[in-house]
């Protein structure tokens, strides 16, 4: 089993990997979760700040450590990788522009939520994919959710996947994820 370990920018993403179907992926990898550290928003994704939680990940075995953030309103991926700083056995993962959209490119799950067939087509293109879900759950099912982590545990508790959201052919960065997982899975990851 490979150990690994998380780093992330907020409590979205933190829900996300405490999920029990995040850890059935986690599993059937023969992964290992050393833990899951809410760095507590990007501006806390410095180098400065990241050292302390790389260190305590390393001591608790992580042999990679996965740091999952937004795009925001960064002009492009590799600028927020440059300000994370790239660092050896560490892959930085930027979901597009927020994390949210995630929610939005399953389509099964919205689906079972709005009781019809639906997808939604550019997840990764909202600006404020929370206020784009907010607004859908208010237009599917008459009331939406104010906040960001009541929506991620809605979203979590009926059913979010990120093999789905990953096999949205519009939703690269939960694919990458994916695809970075598996890698780290195998005895030399490749960065």
């Amino acid at each position: 089993m490979v150990k690994i370990g998380f780093i992330v920018e907020g409590e979205t993403e933190a829900l996300i990997l405490y999920s029990d179907k995040f850890r059935a992926i986690l599993d059937e990898l023969n992964l290992v979760s050393v833990g899951i550290i809410n760095a507590g928003g990007n501006k806390n994704l410095l180098p400065h700040n990241i050292l302390i939680h790389q260190n305590n990940l390393i001591k608790k075995g992580a042999e990679t450590i996965l740091i999952l953030t937004d795009l925001d309103d960064d002009q492009c991926i590799t600028k927020t990788k440059e300000r994370i700083t790239e660092r050896e056995n560490q892959i930085i993962i930027v979901a597009i522009k927020q994390i949210e959209a995630w929610f939005l490119a399953d389509s099964i799950l919205l689906s079972n939520l709005f009781n019809e067939s639906f997808t939604f087509d550019y997840p990764e293109k909202e600006n404020v994919p929370f206020d784009t879900l907010r607004a859908l759950l208010i237009q599917f099912r008459g009331r939406g959710l104010p906040k960001k982590v009541p929506m991620a545990l809605k979203m979590i508790n009926s059913g979010f996947s990120i093999q789905n959201a990953a096999n949205h052919p519009n939703c690269p960065s939960a694919n990458y994820f994916l695809t970075k997982l598996t890698q780290c899975a195998s005895t030399n990851p490749v960065e």
